[in-house]
């Protein structure tokens, strides 16, 4: 079964390593369902697809630096790269509108920015941080909703 055209796959493949990887990535993925449940119910763009991809891309590149480099130096400027591409992608999330009075999307950049952290935590078996993360990050979006829903008159402004 594991041999595949004369070539012994167990020589490349750690079945284990695998499971493991994959059961990282569906952590990642689950932490931040709610997050991406709730941006896909209160704003028109990113959502219920974007934020589970993000952390399970964070999580699977954070996982092949940590077999490839290890505890290098390497490392944490891997880890700064990742950061540093997140935010390119949050900013594509803001939109400023053509009066330039309105700027709306900056939920969720943070929020996307985050979701790249709890994929980061995740990969690094830091669950306590990924969890405070997620939980931190579904708390704000849900009482800041309804926080600005008491100080706002305009309805258009709850999804900013």
């Amino acid at each position: 079964m594991t041999d595949i055209f004369g070539i012994d796959l167990t020589e490349y493949i750690n079945l284990s390593l695998v499971f493991k990887h994959f059961s990282l990535i569906l952590v990642a993925l689950s932490l931040t369902l709610p997050i991406a449940y709730n941006r896909e119910t209160k704003s028109n763009s990113a959502g219920i697809r974007t934020y589970p991809l993000v952390a399970v891309a964070t999580c699977s590149y954070t996982l092949l630096a940590l077999d490839v480099l290890g505890g290098t130096e390497g490392m944490g400027k891997f880890m700064a790269g990742i950061v540093t591409g997140i935010g390119f992608i949050g900013g594509g999330a803001i939109i400023k509108a053509k009066d330039e009075s309105k700027v709306t999307g900056l939920a969720n950049a943070a929020s996307i920015w985050n979701t790249g952290a709890i994929g980061m935590a995740v990969a690094w078996q830091r669950f306590e941080i990924a969890l405070l993360i997620a939980a931190l990050n579904f708390l704000i979006l849900r009482i800041g909703y309804e926080a600005k829903k008491v100080v706002t008159d305009n309805k258009d402004d709850l999804e900013r």
